[in-house]
């Protein structure tokens, strides 16, 4: 898996200022304790600049993260936060040798994993860190959403004090592949210099179906316990772009 944040990282939280961080921390949390888990260690498998971390701290959980991009590391580490650790490192491989109640990994992170390979060892990851009845907990890209809607180009606007962007996201899935590459675009200005910056990324997404990935959790002992649209706790349908799902270890 490797990190597609490097320069888009100097932008990620002005470009999403606007989400939901308190609201999905209260979702996950909520979901961890219906699970009646022993103990409050959580794992966050890509932890980017600490949002949710920080959020979960307060609600009485101790965080470790593991975050692929050394820029988004950085940034974390410069609002450092009692309760909250972060290690720059690869969810598929990297070995903390500890054990955790609960392992989650938010905003898309698992459709990063696009082969099977790399799939199977995070999983494998996965069951090495969790407690036995631990919980996983993530949400990904839902297949048959992405197949029934399409995809279409969005452009987002967004300013600060000092800085202004506009970000154009093309998409064209790979249905061979269960992918979909999504190309950002980031026009940059610094209203204070008028210094202006254009670059390009291009994250390749990967779209999964539950039995999917039922089939590598099954392998490394975790039974899936849960299946429903983030935050609004519904089914997941044809509508459903993000899914959450849990899956508990047990072996």
């Amino acid at each position: 898996m490797n990190s597609v944040f490097s320069r888009y990282a100097k932008y990620y939280d002005l470009l999403y200022a606007e989400k939901k961080y308190d609201e999905e921390t209260r979702y996950i949390s909520k979901l961890i304790r219906e699970a009646n888990l022993k103990g409050s260690a959580l794992l966050e498998f890509g932890s980017g600049t600490g949002k949710h971390a920080r959020a979960l701290v307060k609600e009485g959980f101790q965080v470790t993260g593991i975050e692929l991009s050394q820029e988004m590391v950085d940034k974390a580490r410069e609002q450092p936060a009692e309760g909250f650790i972060c290690h720059q490192g690869d969810i598929c491989n990297t070995r903390l040798g500890k054990k955790f109640n609960a392992i989650i990994s938010l905003f898309h992170v698992i459709s990063y994993i696009t082969t099977n390979e790399a799939l199977a060892k995070l999983f494998q990851n996965v069951a090495d860190h969790l407690e036995v009845n631990g919980l996983f907990v993530f949400d990904f890209w839902y297949g048959p959403a992405v197949l029934s809607q399409g995809v279409e180009t969005r452009v987002k606007s967004i300013k600060d004090t000092s800085t202004e962007i506009m970000r154009i996201a093309e998409s064209k899935i790979r249905d061979q592949d269960n992918c979909v590459d999504v190309t950002y675009t980031i026009h940059m200005v610094d209203t204070k210099t008028r210094m202006a910056e254009v670059f390009s990324e291009i994250h390749t997404m990967r779209y999964f179906s539950l039995l999917e990935l039922d089939y590598f959790a099954e392998k490394y002992g975790l039974k899936r316990v849960l299946q429903e649209e983030f935050l609004t706790r519904n089914p997941p349908s044809e509508n459903t772009w993000g899914v959450c799902v849990a899956y508990r270890k047990v072996v």
